[in-house]
């Protein structure tokens, strides 16, 4: 039964789609190469301190740096394609459509909360 003000399901971590139907909440905003990539370029300045520490350092707050640039820039995708789910000019929402995007609105929030 359809009812068109039906309020969010409740919270389901884990277990749903995005307003596209495409990736699970579970989805990493980096893929996998990528986060691979970050972990090793880590590992190797950590590696590097006791030979040169400030150098180590200063790695460091550059790969912070580009991490944080590259995960601001994937949320800024995410949200962009999330919105183009509902917030077409061109034509009216249906409410199954809204709510999944505040369904996915929330599940982000509350994913970075979590950090």
């Amino acid at each position: 039964m359809h009812r068109p003000h039906q309020a969010p399901e409740p919270h389901r971590p884990h277990q749903s789609a995005d307003a596209a139907g495409t990736e699970s909440s579970t989805e990493r905003l980096l893929p996998k190469g990528e986060r691979e990539k970050i972990g090793l370029r880590l590992q190797q300045t950590v590696n590097t301190f006791v030979d040169t520490p400030r150098r180590s350092v200063e790695a460091a707050d550059s790969l912070l740096e580009e991490t944080v640039r590259q995960l601001t820039e994937a949320l800024a995708e995410r949200r962009r394609s999330l919105r183009t789910t509902w917030a077409d000019e061109g034509r009216q929402a249906e409410t199954e459509e809204l709510r999944v995007a505040l369904r996915t609105y929330r599940e982000m929030t509350e994913r970075l909360l979590q950090l």
